[in-house]
This record gives C-alpha cells, structure tokens and sequence, in this order.
C-alpha cells in the first residue's frame, strides 16, 4: 500500500537531486577539510560552496553563516551565545507557542538566575505585539521568537516585531526552521540578527542546520574546541549534509511549488470542514505557512484519529503528545485559549512539494469516514482502545 505523507513539519523526505549531491561525500571525497592536503581542499572546497549557497538563499555574507547540528543547536547556540556575551543582563523574552528547543532553554535559564517573560497570542495564534513592546527593557538581553508555528503554520509578523526590539538595542533571534522553503528570507533588508534554520524540514537530512549570525552581533561559542567556523562552532564540520543542505536551499530557492502546496491545503481543509460538522480550524487562516492545516474534531482524541489514518496508509500527526500515558492538549493550542475538548482533537496535515493531487483527493475520501466512526464508538472509548480494536 502506497502511503500518503502528510507530516512535512516533522520531518521531510531527502530530495532525490539532495541524495545525489551527498553521494561522493560519503565515498570517494572523504577528506577533512581543515587538512592541507589535495583531499582536505576539495571538502573544502564542498563546504565552501555549500556556504555560498546558504547565503544566497539567506541574501546574506558568507561569513555570517554558520553550521550547525540542526534547529535545536541552532536555537540553543543563539540564546546562550548571546546571553554569554552579555551575562551583566537578566531578562529574556518570548513567547508561549514557542518550539520546545526555545521554551525548554528558556526554563532552564529561569533555574539559573534569569527573568523570563512569555507574550502571550491570541485565539487566531497571533503575537501581542503591544505585550511584546511592554516586555522589554534596559535588562532585556535577547528576544527570541519564531517566524512560523510548527503546529498552526500562523506567521508572526516578523518584521513588526523588529520595528519593535531593534530600536531598543536588544537582540533578535528568529526560529524560522519551519518558514524556510515556504516564506521568502531576506537578511539583506531585514535586522533579524540572528536566524535559525534546520535541514530536515525542506528536503535535506536530518543533523545539519543553520545560524545566521548578523556581522556584528555579539556571540560566545556553544561549543568550544578546534575553532571551526571562525571560532564559533568547533568541530569537523559534517560535509556530506552540509554539501545537501547547500543543494536543498538551492532548490527551494527555485521551488515552483508553493502556491501548489497552498491550494492542495486548502482544498483539503475546506472540503473537510464543509464534509465534517465537528470539524474545527485551529490558527488564522490566512497568516500562516502555505502547507499546513490544523484541524480539531470535537469530542474525539487525536491520537485516535491518526491510529486509524495510519491503517488507511495516510501519515499526519497531533497537537497532543502522549507521555506517561496521559494524553495532555498541546501547549501551542493551550495557549491560544483553545478548549481541551478541541485541543485533544487536533490533527495537523503538512504538505510538500511532493504531495499530489490524488493523495489530497484519497485523504478527502477517507477523513469523514474515519471520524464517522470514531463518534458511532462509545464516549469512554480512548486511544488505547481503539489501538487494541485496530492493532
């Protein structure tokens, strides 16, 4: 059975065109590109290449981008990189839909001395940026937010928010692991100080990313060792992923499929919520990534739901997370005031560029008679027991 992926914000597959770049890397050209010999110099001349394209996909200089591990190092590096570079201020500031990689450095530093202060959204999942104004002051050492949320798609209007902070001379550093390939980054007419990319989310491998550290920006290292990347991330960099990540951003620089992916989404959801009585959108409906789709079905569990999509070959994921057995609502959701009833609910669907429009048409098929019979099962029926029903 053929299946249908619609789980892009988790994780995307690794574009043919990204596979073939990475081959000679894994074989023939294995040299470590800090040694001199002939070797080293075409990794090298690999890493510097992919560099090049990094930043004509960012619109930046090549020595303001920096390798890294991924989103999470990425995201890490700039905020204990630039609180490190400033350790006489307390006070940090975000949001509460944040992606664990920010919220859980955030908590992490409250345990160690810092005042944090979380701006809340509202019910469409859009920032209050007069909260965000008030939050900030001569104690504030960074501002951290995301361009798009990984479970709504709803885009914060970034450079608002820059109107707001830069003024005040505090750092800015954007999460925009998920906008990547989705909304168009220009670092050479933005004051983003420091960007955020991650490699899996637009078609290259997992473990390698990207910080984009704006020419001066005060930064300590995270990690500290043979002084790779000027200094600032020590380490032998990862030269086949890096060579693919240079490849996927030069193809999602070209992607002409963005306002394909938007009108599959939309088609999906609007027949879904037309088809669905309980069916709710979660998030604006129109700020928001071109690819995603969060839907809640009142009175059902999410979890439930993609059990049975996963049966019918169809591949999406929850804005609830099971953990130690419990089912708890999404914090994203939470915070945008949505009701458990709804947030348990949550199902969200994130396109690609390779979704088609026969898999959209398949999911449209068999979503309404996948809930249909979810709500015919008993009230007290949960997840568990649909798994023992289905598994």
């Amino acid at each position: 059975m053929a299946r249908i992926y619609l789980d892009n914000n988790a994780t995307t597959r690794t574009a043919p065109e990204v596979a073939d770049a990475i081959s000679p890397y894994l074989g023939e050209i294995y040299g470590n590109p800090s040694s001199v010999h002939r070797m080293g110099a075409r990794a090298a001349s690999a890493l510097k290449e992919a560099r090049e394209k990094t930043a004509a996909f960012l619109k930046c200089r090549e020595s303001e981008v920096v390798f890294t591990s991924g989103g999470t190092e990425s995201n890490n590096m700039a905020i204990h990189g630039v609180l490190r570079a400033a350790p006489e201020k307390k006070h940090i500031v975000t949001s509460t839909v944040e992606h664990p990689s920010v919220l859980e450095v955030y908590k992490h530093l409250e345990g160690a001395g810092y005042r944090a202060t979380y701006v809340g959204v509202d019910r469409e999942g859009t920032l209050d940026l007069q909260a965000l104004e008030d939050s900030i002051s001569e104690d504030t050492a960074l501002v951290s937010l995301m361009y798009a949320n990984n479970e709504t798609g709803v885009v914060f209007p970034v450079e608002d928010i820059v109107n707001i902070v830069e003024p005040r001379g505090v750092p800015l550093h954007v999460d925009a692991v998920q906008a990547a390939g989705k909304i168009p980054l220009d670092m050479s007419s933005s004051r983003i100080d420091l960007l955020s990319l991650s490699g899996h989310k637009l078609h290259a491998p997992k473990g390698v990313g990207v910080l984009f550290v704006r020419r001066g920006t005060r930064i300590r290292p995270l990690l500290i060792g043979g002084g790779q990347e000027k200094g600032r991330r020590s380490g032998t960099e990862n030269i086949p992923f890096i060579v693919g990540f240079g490849k996927a951003l030069e193809l999602a620089a070209a992607c002409p499929e963005v306002v394909q992916m938007r009108r599959l989404r939309d088609k999906l959801e609007e027949t879904a919520l037309s088809s669905i009585s309980t069916a709710v959108r979660n998030g604006a409906a129109e700020h928001r990534l071109p690819n995603t789709s969060n839907l809640s079905f009142e009175g059902l569990e999410g979890e439930a739901i993609l059990l049975m999509m996963d049966e019918a070959g169809i591949c999406a994921s929850s804005g609830s997370a099971c953990s130690t057995g419990a089912l708890e609502p999404s914090h994203v959701l939470s915070a945008m005031g949505v009701p458990a009833s709804l947030a348990r609910g949550s199902v969200r669907f994130s396109l690609s560029r390779y979704t088609t429009e026969a898999e959209i048409d398949a999911v449209i098929n068999e979503l309404p008679r996948i809930v249909k019979r979810l709500s015919a099962l008993s009230n007290k029926t949960n997840p568990t027991a649909i798994r023992e029903r289905h598994g």
